[in-house]
């Protein structure tokens, strides 16, 4: 039996999250177990991916939902993750981690509250002396 083909993000949405991710300091772009990924130093504070079936999936586990769907997950914490998990669509919380939300990203995306989402995602995974360069 022959696996389906893994979908990958588009490049539009791609370089919509990289437009942020690679302006905050010491980011980096890598490809990932699938999609596209934003670290500072080794901790990952972006993922675009195609949530699909036949493979694993925290999207579909949560949703139910089965045609492919472009999510972002990025970390969040305090009032800000409590708001974000309790919203619902197009956020949902993967059980992976108490400290990740995911989003999903289509037509109805606002691209502005993806950027303050990615940045403050950094802010939480990079280093104090990062932190403050951004600060500045």
């Amino acid at each position: 039996m022959s696996r389906t083909p893994r979908i990958e993000p588009s490049g539009d949405v791609v370089a919509r999250v990289a437009s942020t991710a690679l302006a905050l300091p010491d980011a980096y772009e890598e490809d990932a177990w699938t999609g596209v990924r934003w670290r500072v130093r080794s901790k990952t504070f972006a993922h675009v991916l195609v949530a699909q079936e036949g493979y694993t999936s925290a999207y579909r586990d949560v949703t139910g939902v089965t045609e492919p769907t472009t999510v972002l997950t990025f970390r969040s914490s305090g009032d800000e993750l409590l708001a974000l998990i309790h919203l619902g669509p197009p956020f949902y919380r993967p059980p992976w981690s108490p400290t990740i939300v995911g989003m999903v990203l289509d037509g109805d995306t606002d691209w502005d509250e993806v950027a303050e989402l990615v940045t403050e995602s950094y802010r939480f995974c990079a280093p104090q002396k990062l932190r403050h360069r951004l600060d500045r």
